[in-house]
C-alpha cells in the first residue's frame, strides 16, 4: 500500500497543482471511494482507493500514458535549449512524472504520439521484432500509382541499400498524391526515405494508429488525454474490446 495526503495523489497523478488540489477538495469536488472528502490531510492508499474529480477518475498509477496529436513544428524529445518540445506542450505537473515519447515523429511530421514513463511498454511498442503497425496519412508532391503500391507489398530498397520489410501503400483512387501507408517497423523518417526512393517527395505526413489504437480526431493539434487500459492494450495486441 501507498499511503500519502490526498492533495498529494491528486497532485504527483498530473490532474492539478498542489494548491488546485486543495481547492477542489474544500470544495467537495473530490471523492474517494465514493465519499466525498473536504480534508486535503486526508490520508489514503494512492494505487488502491478510487478518486474522482467531479465524476472523473484520477489516475495515480505508478505508470501514465498519454495520447498527444503532435502539432507541427514541435520535436518528438524530452528537452532541447533552442527548439519546443513535445513535453512543453503539458502543465507543468505533468512534467516531473518522468514522461517521454515512445517513438518518434519528424519535427514536421503530425498526429498520433504516446508519452509515458513505462520503459517496457515503449520497447514492446517500438521494437522491431514486435512488428507494431503504424498508420500514416500522407501527401505528396507528386502521383503515384499501382506500381508503387507493388513495390511497398516487395519492400522498398531505400537509397543507401536498407531494405524495408513488405508495407502496404493505399492510394486515393480520388487523389492520386494522397493516400495511406502502414508499415511494421520505424526507420529513421522511413515513410518519406519510402516515397523518395520511389521517386515520390512528402509534402505532409500524419500519423493515424499505432497498432489498434488510432489518433483519437477530437484532440486538436497540441492537446493530449490519458490512455485507459484498453487503449494501451490495443497498442500491444493483447486482449482488447472495439
Amino acid at each position: 500500500m501507498n499511503i500519502f495526503r490526498l492533495d498529494k495523489i491528486i497532485c504527483d497523478s498530473g490532474a492539478a497543482t498542489r494548491s488546485e488540489a486543495r481547492a477542489l477538495i474544500a470544495s467537495g469536488r473530490v471523492r474517494v471511494d465514493g465519499r466525498a472528502v473536504t480534508d486535503a490531510g486526508y490520508r489514503t492508499d494512492a494505487e488502491g482507493s478510487a478518486i474522482t474529480i467531479d465524476g472523473r477518475a484520477v489516475n495515480a498509477g505508478e505508470f501514465r500514458y498519454l495520447m498527444l496529436n503532435k502539432p507541427e513544428g514541435v520535436l518528438s524529445a524530452t528537452e532541447d535549449k533552442e527548439q519546443k518540445t513535445v513535453l512543453d506542450l503539458l502543465p507543468p505537473e505533468y512534467k516531473k512524472l518522468g514522461l517521454f515519447p515512445v517513438g518518434r515523429l519528424d519535427k514536421d511530421t503530425t498526429g498520433l504520439l504516446i508519452l509515458t514513463n513505462d520503459g517496457d511498454f515503449c520497447h514492446a511498442a517500438t521494437s522491431p521484432k514486435r512488428h507494431v503497425e503504424k498508420l500514416y496519412e500522407f501527401t505528396a508532391e507528386d502521383q503515384l500509382d499501382q506500381a508503387d503500391a507493388k513495390a511497398f507489398l516487395e519492400g522498398i530498397v531505400l537509397k543507401d541499400g536498407t531494405k524495408c520489410l513488405p508495407a502496404v501503400l493505399e492510394i486515393d483512387g480520388n487523389d492520386l498524391s494522397h493516400g495511406f501507408i502502414t508499415v511494421l517497423e520505424g526507420k529513421y523518417h522511413q515513410v518519406k526515405r519510402m516515397l523518395a526512393a520511389r521517386g515520390r517527395h512528402v509534402r505532409t505526413l500524419k500519423r493515424l494508429a499505432i497498432g489498434g489504437l488510432r489518433l483519437d480526431e477530437s484532440l486538436e493539434p497540441g492537446k493530449f488525454r490519458e490512455l485507459t487500459k484498453n487503449d494501451v492494450d490495443k497498442v500491444v495486441n493483447k486482449n482488447v474490446t472495439k
